[in-house]
C-alpha cells in the first residue's frame, strides 16, 4: 500500500513539472499584432465659465423688401458665458446649458446704385444705421468630445435692450442721428443659435464660435406714422427684423474636473475606506 501511494505521488510531481515546461511562449512579432482594449476616462458633469470677444455682421430683414440692404461690420462683440454639462439618463454626456451676458450691435447699411451713385434704399432717410444692444442669452448645447477638441452646437433664445443708435444719410433728419424716435422699439428678443469648436487644454478651453441671432422684435411699430417718409399708414404695414452673425474667440476655465474622479468622489471613497459603507455598518 505504501509503495502504491509513493508511486502515485511521483507521477503527480512529474505531471506538474511537465505542465510548467509546456507553458506558451509568445514571440515579439505576435505581441506587436495584439490589440489591447483601452477605455478612456468618462466625462463628468462639469461646469465652466469664460469670456468671448469678436465681431458682428448685421443686417435687417425688411418686409416689404428694401433694395440694397446689406451686411454691416460691427466690431467689439463681447460676452461672458457660464456653461454646465449634465449627462442625460445618467450616461449620455452630450448635453449642456449655457447662459450669460453679451454686448453687440444690430444695424444695416444700403449699397449705392452703381449707375447713379445714390443709395438703393434707406430707413426714414438713413442709409447707414448701427444700434448698440445688451442681451441675456440662454441656449441648449450639444457637444461631442474627442480630446483635445470638442464640437458644439447651440440653440436657444435671448432678451435684450437697445441702448443707443447711430445713423447717417443725406435725406435723414439730423435730430435723430443719435436718438430713438417715439415709434421705435428698444426692448429686444429673439432666437439665437450656432456652432463652434473648442480646444481643451484642461483646465483651460479655447472656444471658437459662430452665433446667428434673429430678432423677433420689430425695429419700429409696423404701422407707424412719419409725415415725411410714411404719411399714409392706415392699411400699409412695414416690418424690420434685425439679423446678426457674431464670430468670437473665447477663453473658458473649467470650474470642475472634465474627466477623472472629482474631489467629491475622492472624499466619498476616503470616507468609505475609513468608516466603511452603509451596508457594512
Amino acid at each position: 500500500m505504501k509503495k502504491l501511494l509513493l508511486m502515485s505521488a511521483m507521477v503527480l510531481c512529474v505531471t506538474l513539472l511537465r505542465a510548467q515546461n509546456d507553458s506558451i511562449i509568445y514571440t515579439a512579432e505576435y505581441l506587436d499584432t495584439v490589440a489591447l482594449n483601452t477605455k478612456s476616462e468618462a466625462i463628468n458633469d462639469y461646469s465652466l465659465i469664460g469670456v468671448n470677444y469678436g465681431v458682428t455682421y448685421s443686417t435687417v430683414y425688411f418686409n416689404p423688401t428694401k433694395m440694397g440692404a446689406a451686411f454691416r461690420f460691427n466690431p467689439h462683440y463681447f460676452s461672458i458665458m457660464y456653461t454646465h454639462y449634465e449627462k442625460m439618463f445618467g450616461y449620455l454626456p452630450y448635453f449642456g446649458l449655457t447662459v450669460g451676458f453679451s454686448h453687440s450691435h444690430e444695424g444695416v447699411t444700403f449699397d449705392d446704385n452703381p449707375e447713379t451713385g445714390y443709395p438703393l434704399g434707406y430707413v426714414d432717410g438713413a442709409t447707414n444705421m448701427s444700434i448698440e444692444t445688451y442681451e441675456l442669452p440662454a441656449m441648449m448645447q450639444i457637444h461631442i468630445d474627442s480630446a483635445p477638441t470638442k464640437i458644439m452646437a447651440n440653440l436657444g433664445a435671448y432678451v435684450g435692450y437697445r441702448t443707443s443708435i447711430s445713423r447717417s444719410g443725406e435725406f435723414m433728419d439730423q435730430e435723430y442721428a443719435a436718438k430713438f424716435r417715439d415709434y421705435e422699439y428698444r426692448f429686444d428678443y429673439g432666437i439665437v443659435g450656432g456652432a463652434g469648436i473648442a480646444f481643451m487644454l484642461d483646465p483651460i478651453e479655447l472656444h471658437l464660435n459662430v452665433l446667428a441671432r434673429w430678432s423677433m422684435q420689430n425695429l419700429y411699430q409696423p404701422d407707424y406714422y412719419n409725415e415725411t417718409f410714411h404719411p399714409y399708414n392706415t392699411y400699409y404695414y412695414r416690418y424690420a427684423n434685425p439679423i446678426d452673425i457674431s464670430v468670437s474667440l473665447g477663453v473658458h476655465f473649467q470650474l470642475t474636473k472634465r474627466t477623472g474622479k472629482t474631489n467629491k468622489q475622492l472624499k466619498k471613497e476616503a470616507k468609505e475606506i475609513v468608516y466603511g459603507t452603509t451596508a457594512n455598518n
